[in-house]
C-alpha cells in the first residue's frame, strides 16, 4: 500500500502579498494609503498571527486574552512603520517575535498589577463620533457638518493659545484624523487611537494627559453650541 506523502505545514495567512503590502506601509507616510494597505492585507494577517502565537506558546492561560490580543495588534501597528526590510528579516519572522515578546513581557508583569494599564473607552472624548455617520440622531446632514466646520475652526483658534509640544502635537493630530473623516469611518476607537501614536510619535501617558486637557475645551464648546452661542 503506497505511503500518501505527509504535506508540509504552510503559512496561507502571511504570504507574499501581506510581506509586500507591510514594505509598502514602511515605506510611505501616505495614511490614506496606509489605512488601506492595513485594512485589506496587514490586519487579517496579524489577526491570525496573534491567534496562532497565543495558542502556540499557551498564553491562552493569560487573563483578559481577549483585550491582550487586541492590545497586541494595535501594539504591532504602531510599529508597523519601524519594519526594514534592509536588516535581513522577512516581516513574517519579524512579528512573530515580537509578538512572542510581547505576551512573554505581559505574562512576566501580570503578576504585578491585576488590570490593564489603559481604559481606552474613557480616554478619547468624542473622537468615536467621527468614527460614525451617526454623531447625533437629531441632527440633518447639513447641521453636522455644520457642527464639524465650526469645531475645527474653534480648534484652530485653540492654537493662538501658547501650547506646550505635546499638547500641540495632540491638537494636530486630532486635527487629521477629524479632516479625513471619510478614510476612517471603517474604524472603531482603537483603531483612531493606534493612529493618534502613530501621528505623534507620543506614548500612551502622553497622549491621555493631552486629550483630557483638549476634553476640558471641547466640553465649553459643546456646551455654546447646544446653547446656540456659536454661529
Amino acid at each position: 500500500m503506497t505511503r500518501r506523502a505527509k504535506k508540509s505545514k504552510k503559512n496561507h495567512y502571511f504570504t507574499k502579498v501581506t510581506e509586500d503590502a507591510i514594505v509598502k506601509y514602511a515605506s510611505t507616510e501616505d495614511t490614506t494609503l496606509r489605512t488601506k494597505l492595513y485594512i485589506e492585507h496587514i490586519q487579517p494577517a496579524f489577526n491570525e498571527l496573534v491567534d496562532k502565537i497565543v495558542f502556540t506558546y499557551k498564553f491562552t492561560s493569560l487573563q483578559n486574552i481577549e483585550f491582550l490580543k487586541d492590545d497586541c495588534k494595535i501594539w504591532l501597528t504602531t510599529i508597523l512603520s519601524k519594519f526594514n526590510p534592509d536588516n535581513g528579516a522577512k516581516a513574517f519572522s519579524y512579528f512573530s517575535v515580537v509578538t512572542k515578546n510581547w505576551f512573554t513581557h505581559k505574562a512576566k508583569k501580570q503578576t504585578q498589577r491585576g488590570k490593564r494599564e489603559i481604559n481606552y473607552d474613557n480616554m478619547m472624548f468624542e473622537l468615536d463620533a467621527v468614527a460614525s455617520s451617526n454623531h447625533s440622531n437629531n441632527k440633518t446632514e447639513e447641521e453636522e457638518r455644520e457642527f464639524w466646520m465650526f469645531l475645527l475652526r474653534e480648534m484652530d483658534q485653540w492654537k493662538s493659545i501658547p501650547l506646550k509640544e505635546n499638547e500641540k502635537k495632540v491638537l494636530e493630530a486630532v486635527e487629521v484624523l477629524m479632516k479625513n473623516i471619510e478614510d476612517i469611518e471603517i474604524f472603531n476607537k482603537k483603531a483612531i487611537y493606534l493612529y493618534m501614536r502613530e501621528i505623534t510619535g507620543l506614548n500612551t501617558k502622553q497622549i491621555v494627559t493631552n486629550l483630557n486637557k483638549m476634553r476640558a475645551k471641547y466640553r465649553v464648546f459643546r456646551q455654546k453650541w447646544n446653547n446656540g452661542d456659536i454661529k
